[in-house]
């Protein structure tokens, strides 16, 4: 595990998001906005959580961004790809065909633990769908199993079914983002941390059981704090002279000295956040403390697969700690598997 890792910015779901993916949150596409967003925006920048414009299932506050996510990168490269949520498969599909089209809709539903039924899909914890060139507005299925990864209909965008259609047949695509439905997904107020710990271990569990596990590394990381604040301040390494997410402290968000790019509304780094990282390449017992945030993923992403290449343009990528301190790549002890229970979280 690492504890020294932190939210890119401050702010909820959206930017955390959008950080993950891309390192950006600047680069708003007024042309493609809907309803009022005002409160969601600062300097040119996502602060808030509206929902993304290049999808059916949003609601009526949108918006879209600009520039490239690491989606386009790994498409320019031929690397397998995909972002599969939970809830994304449509209750009711698309029918485009139809004078005038409808559009798809997202009304599954499932109980948590605590008995109450939440809708499965959140729009604005998808970052691809916020981008024209990675969206799959209709949430059109893969074409076949074994297109999954692949350029299709589908665009990399997948319900979480997909994911485990592809593991199972061999199929695993090279880079894999997983988000559980929100019964699941740990937030307060839907969800809990025993939801989401029945989600992070039945996943893991399968995982560990494919054939593919020696070479896999699951990286588990979160969004953003839900308000659950962290005493450790955060080393501010982007300032902003946007009142809207400046902190108070002097010498800090709001010291008007330069943001990187030009660009203002990012300040950070946000609230410590959990980093772990669970991988037969994992380092065994062991704390990392190199400073990270959640474009370090990113980061890990484009080393890998993508000989370091950058997103460009401001993104924090250029900034973000390496991942590698909780990894050794070198002859070492490899961790057994570990079964957990998903409802105790100990040991099978």
């Amino acid at each position: 595990m690492n504890d020294n890792s932190f939210g890119t910015t401050f702010g909820p779901s959206t930017p955390g998001a959008l950080n993950l993916v891309s390192g950006q949150t600047w680069g708003i596409d007024l042309a493609h906005t809907t309803g009022d967003i005002s409160g969601d925006v600062a300097g040119g920048s996502v602060i808030g959580d509206p929902d993304p414009y290049y999808d059916d299932c949003g609601s009526p506050e949108q918006l879209a961004m600009t520039g490239k996510n690491i989606g386009d990168l790994l498409n320019a490269a031929g690397v397998t790809w995909g972002w599969f949520q939970g809830g994304f498969a449509p209750s009711m599909p698309a029918n485009l065909t139809a004078t005038p089209p409808t559009p798809a809709l997202c009304g599954s539903k499932t109980a948590n633990l605590g008995g109450t039924l939440q809708k499965d899909y959140s729009a604005h914890h998808e970052p691809f769908e916020y981008y024209q060139s990675t969206s799959n507005p209709h949430h059109l299925p893969p074409t076949s199993v074994a297109m999954i990864g692949q350029t299709d209909q589908a665009n990399h965008q997948y319900d979480l079914t997909d994911f485990w259609n592809a593991a199972n047949s061999g199929n695993l695509p090279a880079v894999s983002f997983l988000k559980a439905k929100r019964s699941q997904d740990g937030h307060a107020g839907y969800s809990s941390p025993l939801d989401e710990q029945v989600f992070l271990v039945n996943t893991i569990n399968a995982l560990q059981q494919l054939p593919q596990w020696p070479n896999l590394a699951i990286i588990i990381a979160y969004d953003d704090s839900d308000g659950w604040y962290d005493h450790v301040m955060p080393p501010i390494v982007n300032p902003s002279s946007t009142p809207s997410d400046a902190l108070n402290a002097p010498g800090m968000c709001g010291s008007g000295a330069k943001p990187s790019g030009g660009f203002q509304g990012r300040c950070g780094y946000g609230p410590r956040l959990p980093l772990l990282a669970i991988s037969p390449w994992a380092q065994v017992s062991f704390v990392d403390h190199t400073l990270t945030d959640q474009t370090s993923i990113l980061r890990f992403i484009e080393d890998n697969w993508l000989g370091g290449q950058r997103i460009g343009n401001g993104s924090f990528d250029a900034l973000a700690g390496s991942l590698t301190g909780m990894l050794s790549f070198y002859p070492h002890i490899r961790p057994p598997r570990l079964y957990l229970d998903p409802t105790t979280g100990r040991p099978q």
